[in-house]
C-alpha cells in the first residue's frame, strides 16, 4: 500500500511545496508502515535528490521528457501509480493540483480529497480528512471509505520534517503513449526571475487602493525587500493595472497562507479575507479605524502608509543590521 507523491522541479531544484507535499507523502507512508515514491517533472540536480532522501523518499521517478501540461501529468502519474502499486497519491493543491488532481481520481476510480489541511486520521473502514471551507470560515470532515484516494493538499499547511529510512533509488520512468496525450513543443520558457512566487511566500506583503497609484508601490517593495517577502495586491489595483494580476490575492485570485500576511490600505471586504484569513499573522495598516481588517487582523496600525511604511521599513532594516 505505497503511497506516490507528484514534485514539481524547476531547474533541477524541488519547489518549497514540492518539499511540503513530499514530507506529507512520508508521513503517511508511514502510518500505513509502506514506503513513498516521488515522480519528478523533470530532471533532479544533486542537491534535490539529497533532500529526498533525507526526507524519507524510497524511490525517486523522472519522467523521460518535462511534464509541461497537465494531460502528460496525469498520463504518467497514473502509470507511475500502476509501476509502484501505489494506492494514495498526493499533490500540491496549486493551479496545476487543481487541474489534475480530479482527472487522475477519475483515471484510477478513486477519491478525491481537495484542500486538505490535516494529515489524515485513519478510521473503521477508511480515512477522515480535513478541509477548510466557505472561504476558510469552516471546516469540513470528509469520510473516505476504503484505503485508495487522491490528496491535495493546501500550500504552507505543512512542515517540512525529515525522516532518514534509506537510500532513494532514481529509476527512469518509461511510459507508453495512450493515444490521447496532448502533443506540443516548447520553444522556449520564460520564467520571472528575482520575484518569490505568492504561493510559495513565508511572509507577503500587499496594498490596496490606500496607496493612490502605481508610482507609490516602492513603499510596498521596500518593505518587503527588507522583510524578504513577496509583493501582493487587492482586486481593484489589479483591475486598474497598478500591478500585474497574478500578484491579486482574494476569492477571485490567489489564496494564500504565509507566515505573515501585511495589509496596507486595503479595508478588508470579504472577498480578500477570503484569500488570506488563513494566514498565521496578520498585520492591518490603515487610515480608517473602522476598516474591517482590524477585526480579523492580529496586530493593527492606524495611520497613514506614506508615513508608516517607512518607518517600519527602517526599523526591519536596524533590527537585521544588529543581528547580523
Amino acid at each position: 500500500m505505497s503511497v506516490l507523491v507528484f514534485a514539481p522541479v524547476q531547474d533541477g531544484i524541488l519547489k518549497k511545496l514540492a518539499l511540503e507535499a513530499v514530507s506529507f507523502g512520508v508521513q503517511l507512508a508511514h502510518s500505513l508502515q509502506s514506503n513513498c515514491s516521488v515522480l519528478c517533472s523533470s530532471e533532479v540536480s544533486a542537491e534535490a535528490h539529497q533532500q529526498l532522501q533525507e526526507l524519507g523518499v524510497a524511490l525517486c521517478l523522472k519522467a523521460e521528457h518535462d511534464l509541461m501540461d497537465v494531460d502528460s501529468v496525469v498520463h504518467d502519474l497514473t502509470q507511475a501509480a500502476s509501476r509502484v502499486g501505489a494506492q494514495q497519491l498526493v499533490i500540491s493543491n496549486t493551479y496545476l493540483g487543481k487541474s489534475v488532481a480530479p482527472r487522475l481520481a477519475v483515471r484510477l476510480g478513486m477519491p478525491l480529497a481537495s484542500g486538505v489541511i490535516d494529515a489524515p486520521k485513519k478510521s473503521n473502514d477508511g480515512w477522515e480528512v480535513r478541509r477548510s471551507v466557505f472561504s476558510n470560515k469552516g471546516y469540513a470532515y470528509l469520510q473516505i471509505h476504503g484505503h485508495s484516494c487522491v490528496m491535495a493538499i493546501t500550500p504552507n499547511s505543512f512542515p517540512i520534517e525529515s525522516r532518514l529510512v534509506g537510500e532513494c533509488k532514481t529509476e527512469a520512468l518509461a511510459v507508453p503513449s495512450d493515444g490521447h496525450q496532448k502533443k506540443f513543443q516548447v520553444n522556449r520558457v520564460d520564467r520571472v526571475v528575482g520575484k518569490i512566487p505568492l504561493t510559495e511566500a513565508e511572509r507577503v506583503v500587499s496594498a490596496g487602493r490606500g496607496l493612490k497609484g502605481p508610482e507609490n508601490w516602492h513603499l510596498v517593495e521596500s518593505l518587503a525587500a527588507s522583510l524578504d517577502a513577496a509583493t501582493a495586491c487587492s482586486k481593484p489595483v489589479s483591475d486598474m493595472h497598478w500591478r500585474p494580476h497574478e500578484e491579486h490575492v482574494g476569492q477571485t485570485g490567489i489564496t494564500i497562507k504565509p507566515d505573515l500576511y501585511i495589509a496596507i490600505g486595503i479595508s478588508g471586504a470579504i472577498q480578500h479575507l477570503a484569500g488570506v484569513s488563513s494566514s498565521k499573522v496578520i498585520v492591518a495598516i490603515n487610515t480608517d479605524k473602522e476598516a474591517p481588517f482590524f477585526k480579523v487582523a492580529d496586530y493593527g496600525i492606524v495611520g497613514d502608509a506614506f508615513d508608516v511604511l517607512p518607518r517600519l521599513t527602517a526599523a526591519v532594516q536596524r533590527f537585521k543590521a544588529s543581528h547580523a
